[in-house]
């Protein structure tokens, strides 16, 4: 029978899960597809993707300003900042 993501995911990881509706907003992001335009970040995604150890490579791309940028932009579509924080311009 096909498995979801409820058969992988325990209770603990629950807090780390993004509902589907806002990962579609990703798609829809004209900010993240411009960067993913740029050859070296689809590499190092090419390169977390086939990994063995992923989460060792994540720490070291981590460092690397354009996975930060891109990384952000993804979590700023996900999560987007509180209104209160933002300050005004």
């Amino acid at each position: 029978s096909p498995w979801a993501v409820e058969d992988i995911l325990g209770e603990e990881d629950e807090q780390d899960r993004v509902p589907l509706q806002k990962l579609k907003l990703l798609g829809e992001s004209e900010e993240l597809r411009d960067l993913l335009l740029n050859p070296h970040l689809r590499q190092l995604l090419l390169a977390i993707d086939q990994a063995q150890d992923k989460s060792s490579l994540l720490r070291k791309f981590m460092q690397e300003p354009l996975f930060v940028e891109f990384a952000d932009c993804c979590l700023s579509i996900v999560e987007p900042p509180e209104k209160e924080n933002i300050l005004p311009e």
